[in-house]
């Protein structure tokens, strides 16, 4: 919201010397955010005059058209005389007031003007346009053209409003009264103690038979209906300069005089309103919801099928506006043009000043992506009685800029409904704050904001109709501390309880982010929302449980409108991002919830705020929500060891996918079997299946590996991507969540090395698994070192898997025989069980 410092002064009388930074040091302060303070005209410098044109000759031979014209600008220039001007605009003509700044002038961005000879001819200053003044969109974007009566040399700073301060505020969503003059004048009055010239506060007439004939048949949507009529407007009326550079100074366009007038009373008392051409109405308007289908051709001339939850302004033939958001193009207030028969125009209006139902018009106006200065303010709330006030301004402007007439009949509809009013324990307000204010503190910093306030220690407090905000007693007490100010409450640091830390989950979940990232892994956390279409491109198969997902009702983004069953897609879309970006040698790693949807589903209990939820309470809201286990992944690409003096590097691949996942199983204390499998965005032969123990049972935690070419292709990813993600919550409830410190011992290791030949689809797992069972409590560690395949020496389809064995006894050192006799024991159950036969 922009609001000008003189329009402000206009209902407070601020102290002269206040500038727009007291101003928005004493907003700030009340707790209205006021980002910036422009200075309009800050650098400009005079002469600049009312000038009007007295001859205009055309200078031919050259490539774009250009004027050589005299202008009076009676005694500015010092002697009277016509003051030659060079100039290449078109929109004025001989005898038109128009802006002229002198030579020895500055304009806005520091641009200085001097007599300078230009296409042939001496320039003794320049006509202006809107925009060489700094003034905004006119809507021209030509030479300014001044009413007739403009008086000539008068000092154009001044009559253009040209030098102001322009406050400009965040209005949160629940201060729709500071979408206002009205408002923010309210608010300045607060904060310097002065009385407010409230806008509002004009004399309305009654209602009566006599107005418009209106029709609400909705009225939870529309409660309140002012219709007000203007007849025998002149056409050919103009915005008067102070209004058009109002307007300008808003951030909005001068269009018409009938629409400048809502729009100028919009944003002076915060109410939306809407003019139509009397003559285009037909019969009674009403208000309604729109039945499916219908269609309405709306003001900025786009035809919209209308939703069945439309709040829509109708008349005999059916929609003419869709009801606080925009007006229908079929009743548009005409311009004025010129023709044989004189000047024509709309004549007579039909105002409307209407209260609508928030939540409707807000999801209207989303629904049709339609965003409008209306809907802005009647999603965040409208005074309701402020209605028949802006009706009334409205009336008398066009019948004081345009000459018309204001029928005596008013039409007001109202729906029954009480004032608000909230219990308000006294004490509440000092509570909430920690500071005692005091029951007299309270009583005048509510009525200050509008309230009526009743009764000693139990106040009854009814809210004034510009704050729909105030709905409950915290409400309340945040007016009293914001306005006594936030800068005074004093700053004390909670006392946390004894014997609390971090829980077994959590320090897990740090263990493993210590790990991988100490494995050079990056941690890349990312939104947890998804498109469903990413689970083709992932190539999940149909009846995937991934694809089961929990949708949102008021998504971020309607592409990404679910909650992720899986890590891979934002941590996929990272790596994709930075790749794009330069950065070819990629370890990314993120844990994080994901969402899976629960077989009952049902509806989230409200937990009370006045005391701790009981545990059945919990219990209940828990079971609505969907299941979120804690998942880790990795992603891999490019280098994973880079190049050098040292030697080649190496690429990433599928091994180090493994090895991520064995590392956080690790820290999980929890023993991972890794083996080949087949799931999804991975490659089909470079794929393994992590899988843990859990109660005798096996079970499956992850997947890792190298993706499948069709899914790199089809996310944008580089070649050879590799992937890693498992199920953390499931690795916890195996291990023992402890990491053991390894022993040292005092004895000698005995290293004993076999290679054994096997048959190729037989996996290393199971052969190490062998060997370790068989190699018994003596084993320290085993090691896979070498993979050979040679038809020629091992025989078709064979292969030697070599591993070192590592024995030591934690009481003595171990002779040779010991050393052999263990090892030879691990290679007859590997034999047994897998086949494998010592290499000669």
């Amino acid at each position: 919201m922009r609001v000008p410092l003189s329009w402000l002064r206009e209902y407070v009388d601020l102290p002269a010397t206040e500038t727009g930074r007291d101003v928005q040091a004493k907003l700030i302060s009340a707790g209205l955010e006021v980002e910036t303070v422009e200075q309009l005209g800050a650098d400009l410098k005079g002469p600049l005059v009312v000038g009007q044109v007295l001859t205009i000759e055309e200078l031919d031979g050259f490539k774009k058209p250009i004027r050589f014209c005299t202008v009076d600008v009676g005694q500015a220039n010092g002697t009277g005389e016509p003051q030659e001007i060079v100039c290449g605009a078109r929109n004025f003509q001989v005898g038109d007031k128009v802006v002229v700044v002198l030579p020895g002038a500055t304009l806005p961005g520091g641009f200085s003007i001097s007599a300078r000879k230009t296409y042939g001819k001496t320039s003794h200053g320049m006509i202006c346009s809107s925009d060489e003044l700094g003034m905004g969109d006119d809507g021209t974007h030509g030479i300014i053209v001044l009413p007739p009566e403009t008086e000539v040399g008068k000092d154009a700073i001044e009559l253009l409003e040209l030098v102001d301060e322009v406050l400009d505020i965040a209005v949160t969503a629940n201060r729709g009264d500071c979408l206002s003059i009205r408002g923010v004048a309210r608010e300045t009055a607060i904060a310097y103690g002065l009385p407010l010239r409230d806008p509002a506060l004009i004399d309305v007439p009654a209602p009566n038979a006599y107005g418009y004939p209106v029709q609400v048949s909705d009225p939870f949507g529309c409660d309140r209906f002012t219709a007000r009529t203007v007849t025998g407007l002149r056409p050919e009326a103009r915005s008067p300069i102070w209004l058009q550079r109002r307007l300008q100074k808003v951030g909005m366009r001068p269009i018409s005089l009938a629409v400048d007038v809502t729009n100028y009373v919009m944003m002076e008392l915060g109410q939306p309103l809407h003019a139509y051409d009397r003559s285009l109405v037909q019969g009674t308007i009403g208000v309604r919801r729109a039945q499916e289908g219908e269609k309405l051709v709306t003001l900025d001339g786009v035809e919209r099928k209308l939703h069945a939850e439309d709040l829509v302004i109708t008349d005999e033939r059916g929609p003419i506006g869709l009801a606080g958001v925009m007006g229908g193009a079929n009743t548009e207030i005409a311009d004025h043009e010129v023709t044989e028969d004189g000047v024509n125009g709309t004549t007579d209006v039909v105002i409307e000043a209407a209260h609508f139902d928030a939540v409707s018009i807000a999801r209207t106006a989303r629904r049709h992506k339609l965003l409008s200065e209306a809907s802005r303010r009647f999603e965040r709330g409208v005074d309701p009685q402020a209605a028949a006030a802006a009706a009334q301004r409205t009336v008398d402007l066009l019948v004081l800029l345009a000459g018309g007439t204001a029928e005596a009949g008013v039409t007001e509809i109202i729906a029954p409904s009480a004032p608000h009013t909230i219990a308000l324990p006294a004490g509440h307000p000092d509570k909430v704050a920690g500071v005692d204010y005091g029951r007299e503190t309270v009583v005048r910093r509510l009525q200050q904001v509008g309230c009526d306030v009743y009764g000693q220690d139990e106040l009854v407090v009814t809210v004034p109709s510009w704050r729909p905000d105030l709905v409950d007693p915290n409400d309340l007490a945040e007016e009293v501390i914001r306005l006594e100010g936030y800068e005074n409450l004093p700053s004390t640091l909670p006392k946390p309880p004894s014997g609390r830390g971090l829980t077994h989950r959590q320090r897990l979940h740090r263990r493993v982010g210590r790990a991988l990232a100490g494995a050079g892994y990056v941690e890349a956390p990312n939104y947890p929302f998804v498109s469903e279409q990413v689970f083709d491109q992932l190539g999940l198969e149909a009846a995937d449980p991934a694809r089961r997902v929990v949708k949102l009702v008021n998504p971020l983004n309607d592409e990404e409108p679910a909650l992720r069953t899986t890590l891979l897609p934002g941590l996929l879309g990272a790596l994709r991002r930075n790749d794009g970006r330069g950065s070819h040698d990629l370890a990314l790693f993120e844990t994080g919830l994901v969402f899976l949807p629960r077989e009952e589903s049902r509806g989230a209990t409200h937990l009370p705020v006045d005391r701790r939820p009981t545990d059945e309470e919990i219990a209940a809201l828990n079971a609505a929500l969907p299941e979120q286990p804690r998942h880790v992944a990795v992603v891999l690409a490019g280098a994973r060891e880079q190049a050098g003096w040292w030697g080649k590097g190496r690429p990433a691949d599928w091994a180090d996918a493994v090895e991520a996942g064995r590392a956080v199983a690790r820290e999980a204390g929890a023993e991972l079997i890794v083996r080949k499998g087949q799931y999804g965005p991975w490659h089909p032969g470079r794929c393994a299946e992590l899988v843990v123990v859990a109660d005798g049972a096996e079970q499956v935690v992850g997947h890792a590996g190298e993706l499948h070419p069709r899914v790199l292709k089809a996310l944008g990813l580089p070649e050879r991507t590799c992937a890693m993600e498992l199920n953390l919550d499931a690795l916890e409830t195996v291990g023992d969540g402890t990491p053991q410190a390894p022993g040292i011992s005092t004895f000698p290791v005995a290293t004993q090395d076999v290679a054994l030949v096997v048959d190729k689809p037989v996996p290393a797992v199971e052969v190490e698994a062998a060997l370790r069972e068989g190699a018994g409590e003596l084993l320290e560690s085993i090691r896979l070192f070498d993979v050979y395949e040679n038809a020629e020496q091992l025989g078709e389809g064979r292969k030697s898997l070599a591993y070192a064995l590592r024995f030591r006894a934690a009481d003595r050192t171990l002779t040779v025989d010991e050393a052999s006799a263990a090892r030879d024991a691990a290679v007859a159950l590997a034999g047994e069980r897998t086949g494998a036969v010592l290499r000669g």
